[in-house]
């Protein structure tokens, strides 16, 4: 009998990805990468040259198509199987990724009424502009006692899907008017890809504050925040939402066409990026702590009950695996920071010295950083440089580096900002092993954990736990072709839970980063400091870098 296929299609911030699956053991056949036409557009409208204001960022809805014309056949041509052999596709998506649709579900960017407004287009996951509703939302639900607000840490986010709607209304409120339904990107590409509306319950619970068991905050609520929203959950935000791993439909026949593959095969319900990894490194179970690491880390977690966790991003019935509740938590800047460093504060003797040797920036500076033991650099430093997103939820906090001499090197600067991560990753553990959600193992996906061995090994010794890292440089994609493996289901030759197609499919590789004592001892040590610079200056006590941003503000 022929080996049986999904598709599973990871859309990230600068371009998507596909990947062809091979169900009986989850090894990647082939996989190809459409960058987005239009990038991110953050800067001016293309076409019109509208310019944007500070803060936003856009994209295109008929890129994320694109991938789909492209990346799809790509990977069918490159694998040589038979696209009968494919029998489901599933996605992943950056969230909370938004866009207003009309009544045949089409953006509204696409009407040649509206392509010149700006609210009319996708507001990608980092669009930041509707802080001043995101304000007003959690001023509002606090005053109230709103139930959902600690479901999220005590603060809903101005990335997420209500703060972006109430903008929308706030600043053009003929595209509100105009709009028949905002969808999550995600539910859209799933939407052309089989002609039906579902809203997946992942990015419902996790960026539209819906509950399994209370559904949206309650008419009185949104009325509070604006007559205007009293409605909003029943009209604009109005569709079923099901769970992970269910079929949103079959592939229509004109999208079967365009993609090279069969009509009818299972499309699987629409799923958050770092989220749909989870399953893709074999955590199907609580105690299991899984960090997506990039530019910044989303920390998930499962658990068997719903408990509050100070600065978590959520926690979600069916959010990340159906029957367990989904915990989220994260860093807004990880990969960032060490980016930066190289970029913008590297000495050029550095870059020097590793063009000479033939290697890159940040493998010079690990190769250097690993000769020192814990503590021995004498620096300490806050990983703020893009805010705190857990466990603080505070954007204006900044990045701090304490301990600098006219003796201090590149490489131990580097060595301490790698630290500063994982200090804030241990935060967050503690977080949630302190309020009764159990994290005994770590688990690494992503970039990061493939490039720096130094990070991965300090990460363990911070924390004090095994790391297990992830055997597939296509984490999330992987993640997405197993759950469209269960949409398709066991008859069709997929299967018919998560737990069966991770137990097949998912892959960490043998070798794993285990604390050592002598380091864990000292790092220890530096945490307490760390813990005290992290609350005098992220809890009020010294604003300090609240201060410096407004005298900024005021001289620009």
């Amino acid at each position: 009998m022929a080996n049986k296929y999904t598709i599973g299609v990871d859309y990230g911030t600068q371009s998507g990805r596909a990947v062809l699956v091979d169900l009986a053991d989850g090894r990647e056949v082939a996989d190809h990468v459409t960058p987005y036409p239009h990038h991110v557009i953050d800067e001016q409208l293309p076409g019109s040259g509208i310019k944007l204001e500070h803060d936003w960022a856009l994209q295109h809805p008929d890129d994320y198509l694109e991938v789909l014309r492209k990346s799809v056949p790509a990977v069918i041509r490159e694998s040589g199987i038979d696209p009968a052999d494919v029998i489901g596709i599933g996605i992943d998506f950056t969230a909370c990724t938004m866009l207003p649709i009309d009544e045949q579900g089409q953006p509204l960017c696409f009407d040649a009424k509206y392509i010149d407004n700006p609210h009319s287009w996708v507001k990608l996951w980092k669009h930041h502009a509707a802080q001043p509703e995101a304000d007003k939302i959690n001023e509002i639900a606090a005053e109230r006692g709103e139930a959902f607000l600690p479901r999220y840490g005590g603060k809903i986010s101005s990335e997420w899907m209500i703060a972006k709607v109430w903008q929308i209304l706030d600043e053009a409120p003929e595209i509100y008017e105009r709009t028949d339904m905002f969808l999550e990107a995600t539910d859209w590409v799933i939407s052309q890809m089989t002609g039906t509306i579902v809203r997946n319950s992942c990015t419902a619970g996790y960026k539209a504050i819906w509950h399994k068991q209370d559904g949206y905050p309650s008419k009185e609520y949104f009325k509070a925040l604006d007559p205007r929203l009293e409605n909003l959950t029943e009209t604009k935000l109005r569709g079923e939402v099901i769970p992970l791993g269910t079929n949103a439909g079959g592939l229509t026949e004109r999208m079967a066409q365009i993609m090279g593959l069969k009509p009818g095969i299972a499309v699987a319900v629409g799923n958050v990026d770092a989220h749909a990894a989870v399953p893709a490194v074999g955590v199907v179970t609580p105690g299991k702590l899984v960090m997506a690491m990039g530019t910044s880390i989303c920390h998930m977690l499962l658990g068997t009950e719903e408990k509050q966790v100070e600065g978590m991003c959520g926690v979600v019935e069916d959010g990340i695996i159906p029957g367990l509740y989904g915990y989220e938590a994260g860093q807004s800047a990880v990969g960032d920071i060490f980016e930066w460093y190289v970029d913008e504060a590297v000495p050029g003797y550095v870059k020097e010295a590793a063009a000479k040797e033939g290697i890159g920036v940040h493998q010079w500076l690990e190769k250097e950083a690993a000769a020192y033991k814990p503590g021995q650099t004498g620096l300490l430093a806050l990983d703020w440089w893009n805010g705190n997103r857990s466990v603080l939820v505070d954007t204006d906090l900044t990045g701090l580096i304490l301990g600098m001499t006219l003796l201090t090197k590149p490489q131990e600067i580097y060595r301490t900002l790698l630290e500063a991560t994982a200090f804030g990753t241990r935060k967050i553990v503690d977080a949630f092993h302190n309020n009764g959600v159990e994290v005994d193992a770590l688990y690494a996906c992503g970039g990061l954990p493939q490039k720096n061995r130094l990070l991965m090994q300090i990460y363990a010794d911070v924390t004090n736990r095994e790391i297990f890292v992830a055997d597939s440089k296509q984490t999330p994609a992987l993640g997405a072709a197993m759950f469209a493996a269960v949409a398709a289901g066991k008859q069709a030759g997929g299967y018919d839970t998560i737990l069966d197609a991770a137990e097949r499919m998912a892959r960490v590789k043998e070798e794993t980063f285990k604390p050592i004592p002598e380091n864990v001892e000292i790092y220890d040590r530096l945490y307490q400091e760390y813990s005290k610079l992290h609350d005098y200056f992220g809890r009020g006590e010294n604003d300090v870098m609240k201060r410096l941003k407004s005298i900024k503000k005021s001289t620009e």
